[in-house]
């Protein structure tokens, strides 16, 4: 396909606003995946299926120079959308409120363009269209199906509503946190709220565990790292006269770096056992691993930040952001396995894009598709479009 670049911009946006209209949420992207592979067919782009619905899109295969992969990610959230756009999603509770739709169109975008001028790449680029991000280690499944073989770097980005548009971030080190997930379960022994000497109530135990906990914070952890743990829900369903059996709390962690995560998970067993123990009642505590913290690697990250200068200019940097950002990303499997780096780029512009993610009120801003394009041209070494 030889096309121009208002027209292939045009067509991004277009194929954006499709995906946005059908969103599909993790392990679920059958009809996503299928308008992805139509879409890399209809350019000549040999494509290739992986991870079920992720797809590996290969350009200049026979390119003799360095084999670098772009990644985006192709799943939705469970969210019901609360816009008011004209494309806003037509399936209830499902919605792109993350920007994954405007990832997956900037990825198809760049291979429009490279596919114009596959014969002036240096090497290999493998376009790396991902399911499953949104808790469903869908890089983990890509790497396992393959999807890193012969690549020596990958680069990746997220669109990020808290800092302006033009600007950016790609550290040497971590840029994102790593995260698990955990719940205790406390069982005590029930009865009538007249006679606590004859229960072992695990609602009161239960409130000392969420307070307790919070030390691992301010006191088990050292001020240079960072670190959450956030106790996100309590469940005791009873009556106000009525002692309940047991009652049940949730909760998720951010790091740092991984070597905290191994202390967390000791603090957070012993804290609430013992906790429990004081009270006169049992804690079971079942902790989930999510993904670990997100490195860049400090030669891939440099020159991405080449490249983003080239795009946004000498002051592209936002230095005011406190890093690594407690969000977490599963691309840090990519970055466990291949050296690689990863950007948060900017789309706060004129009062809009600027709700965080995972809100029913989220919009991407379609005006990142453009300078991620170039700024991706520019690091697999072709000239960027516009």
């Amino acid at each position: 396909m030889q096309a121009t670049w208002s027209t292939l911009l045009d067509e991004a946006l277009t194929f954006r606003h499709q995906l946005h209209r059908q969103p599909e949420l993790t392990w679920q992207e059958a009809h996503t995946a299928r308008l992805i592979r139509e879409a890399l067919t209809r350019l000549d782009i040999p494509w290739r299926p992986c991870a079920k619905y992720g797809t590996v899109a290969t350009l200049a295969a026979d390119a003799k120079g360095e084999h670098i992969a772009l990644r985006g990610d192709i799943d939705a959230l469970p969210i019901l959308e609360a816009t008011d756009l004209s494309y806003r999603s037509e399936h209830a509770g499902c919605m792109h409120a993350c920007g994954h739709d405007g990832h997956t169109a900037a990825l198809w975008a760049t291979g429009a363009w490279l596919k114009s001028c596959e014969a002036q790449l240096p090497g290999p680029v493998s376009l790396l269209f991902q399911p499953a991000e949104e808790g469903g280690h869908g890089a983990r499944e890509m790497i396992a199906d393959g999807a890193l073989e012969g690549i020596d770097c990958i680069y990746g980005w997220h669109n990020w509503p808290a800092i302006p548009f033009g600007k950016a971030v790609c550290p040497d080190g971590a840029v994102m946190s790593g995260n698990g997930t955990f719940e205790i379960t406390v069982r005590g022994r029930g009865g009538h709220a007249s006679q606590p000497e004859l229960c072992s109530n695990p609602v009161t135990a239960a409130a000392a565990i969420v307070v307790n906990l919070q030390q691992i914070i301010s006191h088990r952890v050292a001020p240079q790292d960072a670190g959450v743990v956030a106790i996100t829900s309590i469940d005791a369903p009873s009556g106000p006269t009525i002692i309940p059996d047991t009652a049940r709390l949730a909760g998720g962690i951010r790091l740092a770096r991984p070597g905290m995560r191994a202390e967390f998970d000791r603090l957070i067993r012993q804290i609430s056992k013992d906790t429990a123990r004081t009270y006169g009642v049992e804690a079971e505590v079942d902790i989930q691993p999510r993904y670990e913290a997100t490195i860049n690697h400090p030669g891939p990250a440099q020159r991405f930040r080449e490249g983003l200068a080239a795009e946004f200019g000498d002051d592209w940097r936002m230095a005011e952001l406190a890093l690594p950002i407690m969000a977490s990303e599963d691309f840090s499997y990519y970055l466990d396995a291949i050296p690689g780096a990863f950007a948060l780029i900017g789309m706060a512009q004129d009062g809009c894009f600027d709700i965080p993610c995972h809100s029913p009120r989220y919009q991407f801003n379609d005006a990142l598709i453009a300078p991620v394009v170039r700024t991706f041209s520019r690091l697999v070494g072709v000239s960027p479009p516009g």
